[in-house]
């Protein structure tokens, strides 16, 4: 207990947002450990967002953003379980974060099954005929290939791209950790990004 101070338990709480109790807990768990602890906290997180995965989320709140200069906007659509969690700080800043990560990363899909297959299978058909003339075996090439796609979704999917607050994170995994800090099943609905003269 000697090594988990006040102190550590704060800092511990600055880095994760998790309550003072559970950062107590997850510091005697890695006998002090600030980086095992945040891991440990992390996976709590993934572990309650998956048990929480099915439940209903029929609340929650619309979020706009306005970036200075008024030249690009972002409305976005968050659901949660109950009214008190729409309404609470945490979601509020979350809804705004995501609202700014969106604005700067621009994703053109919210996850992986939304992106249109047509597309898909043209960049796939581009990805393998670059690679024709390389020499190497079908079965390297279609995992060649495959890495390609993977990385195009981190670049098209918000779910799936480095958070801008923190890029150890992708915002699935930074939506994952509030889930964890609320204890509700918390989903991004949707989002629209409006940028002036993007559509000449």
């Amino acid at each position: 207990m000697s090594k988990v101070t006040i102190e550590l338990i704060q800092q511990l709480r600055e880095r994760t947002g998790v309550g003072m109790l559970d950062c107590k807990k997850a510091l005697l768990e890695t006998d002090g450990n600030l980086d095992a602890a945040v891991e440990l906290l992390r996976k709590k997180g993934a572990s309650i967002a998956a048990k929480r995965g099915s439940n209903v989320t029929a609340e929650g709140l619309v979020h706009a953003y306005i970036h200075p200069g008024s030249r690009v906007g972002v409305l976005i659509e968050i659901n949660c379980e109950t009214d008190f969690v729409a309404r609470t700080d945490e979601l509020k800043k979350f809804a705004q974060d995501v609202c700014l990560h969106i604005a700067a990363m621009k994703p053109l899909y919210l996850k992986q099954e939304q992106v249109d297959p047509t597309f898909l299978e043209g960049e796939r058909r581009i990805f393998t005929e670059q690679l024709a003339t390389s020499g190497k075996p079908e079965k390297i090439v279609e995992q060649i290939v495959q890495g390609k796609i993977n990385k195009l979704f981190t670049e098209i999917c918000l779910l799936d791209q480095p958070f801008v607050k923190n890029d150890q994170l992708t915002v699935d995994d930074a939506l994952k950790e509030v889930i964890a800090k609320l204890g509700e099943n918390i989903v991004i609905k949707r989002f629209s990004r409006y940028e002036i003269g993007s559509y000449i």
